[in-house]
């Protein structure tokens, strides 16, 4: 159940990536794969290599994904972003 926390909360927080420039690496989709994978992976850090289980699955588990939606949306944006540019210089 803590995956699905953390897939949902990084669902939720990709919606707004909507507002932002479509600089990221493979638009749309890229921006979704960075907020899935960045919030799986630091939930996955932060409750210490393990996925909590139903009874342990909590709003705190919730709230662990959204460091990490951000920073794999930021990667995917400044990766998309430098690519951007250097094509332009091309």
């Amino acid at each position: 159940m803590g995956l699905l926390a953390w897939v949902m909360m990084g669902l939720a927080l990709w919606h707004f990536t909507i507002w932002l420039p479509d600089h990221y690496w493979g638009g749309i989709v890229g921006a979704f794969v960075g907020a899935l994978a960045g919030a799986i992976v630091f939930g996955f850090i932060v409750s210490g290599f393990h996925v909590p289980g139903r009874h342990a699955t909590d709003l705190g588990t919730a709230l662990e994904a959204i460091p990490g939606a951000l920073i794999g949306m930021a990667f995917v944006y400044l990766e998309g972003s430098r690519r951007e540019r250097a094509h332009e210089s091309t």
